[in-house]
């Protein structure tokens, strides 16, 4: 049942976004949202400092005129996932729950960053548009944001400190556990069975932010099943923030994707974390950021390796 109601609402959303207009004035420190310039920008940020990642053209039918043909959206490809997210499910070493001023509502914190807000500010380099090239685009006018989505999962919730820390602790512990946990497994003649997954970010016309797109392989390079994927998604999220949609730059099966409802929110309570503490937030880092509060929806998935991105201050 599910499933269809999702299939109702992409259907729905497909048509929305169709009849939006593109975003032509910048409304990132307001509202946390990019114009198709600004997405292109922080693009451009992700591919300079984490080489992983590229921008990709897609089909050809598929192309969206308000961004550069070259540049429809960002790719990287076999990032590693060698855990189901049921064998963290419940650890306290791996997760907790944050509790929020509604006592109904949490958010999963699957990383356990423990730095101050102080200094965050300090991190991050202003940029302004007069940086950004532009570039032909159709269209003209704003978007009503969409709060429909009740089912989502709720991560406005999330603490901002740890997920801007430029030495990610926990990526570098876990990264060492688990080549330990290889090195005793190849002892004892295991074969480490090593799912790989491809993640595309598009930019969505609708919601006017970053969205995330996943497809997973075994071994083998097979395509994982939709329930084996779900597998690897934290179970707080399957299917509800997370479901399977029709990519909208590629043809073939249904990828996975994070609904992008709360995304705005997210940045916009970052934004404001920072300016509080006298910083500002450059629109060329929102990809950076966005890599790291998405993390708790693919807890498994190691993709942030590559997001240990050194941060300056202007001036």
């Amino acid at each position: 049942m599910q499933s269809v109601i999702n299939s109702v609402k992409g259907t729905a959303l497909g048509v929305a976004e169709y009849l939006t207009p593109v975003l032509k004035k910048s409304k990132f420190r307001e509202t946390g949202v990019l114009t198709p310039e600004e997405f292109v920008a922080a693009g451009d940020h992700l591919v300079h400092h984490c080489p992983t990642w590229q921008w990709a053209t897609g089909d050809q039918d598929r192309i969206k005129s308000y961004l550069p043909k070259n540049k429809q959206y960002l790719l990287t490809r076999n990032v590693p996932c060698t855990r189901r997210c049921k064998q963290i499910e419940y650890c306290e070493e791996q997760e907790r729950v944050i509790e929020t001023d509604d006592s109904d509502d949490g958010w999963v914190d699957t990383h356990h960053y423990d730095v101050s807000l102080s200094g965050i500010e300090e991190k991050f380099t202003e940029m302004t548009l007069e940086d950004i090239q532009p570039f032909p685009s159709g269209g003209t006018g704003d978007a009503d944001e969409d709060d429909e989505d009740e089912e989502a999962a709720d991560m406005e919730a999330f603490e901002v400190s740890g997920m801007l820390d430029e030495v990610d602790k926990y990526t570098a512990e876990n990264l060492k556990k688990s080549t330990k946990e290889k090195q005793e497994s190849c002892l004892e003649g295991e074969i480490i069975r090593t799912r790989t997954y491809d993640l595309h970010i598009t930019y969505d016309k609708y919601y006017q932010t970053p969205r995330l797109w996943l497809f997973g392989y075994d071994e083998n390079r097979k395509p994982l099943s939709v329930e084996e994927m779900y597998e690897d998604v934290s179970q707080d999220h399957a299917k509800k923030t997370v479901t399977m949609e029709t990519h909208p730059h590629l043809p073939g099966p249904p990828m996975a994707s994070v609904h992008p409802c709360r995304h705005a929110e997210v940045m916009k309570k970052i934004i404001e974390t920072v300016m509080e503490g006298g910083g500002e937030l450059g629109v060329h880092m929102y990809l950076i950021i966005f890599l790291k509060f998405v993390q708790s929806v693919i807890p498994t998935i190691e993709y942030d390796y590559t997001q240990n991105v050194m941060l300056t201050t202007s001036g």
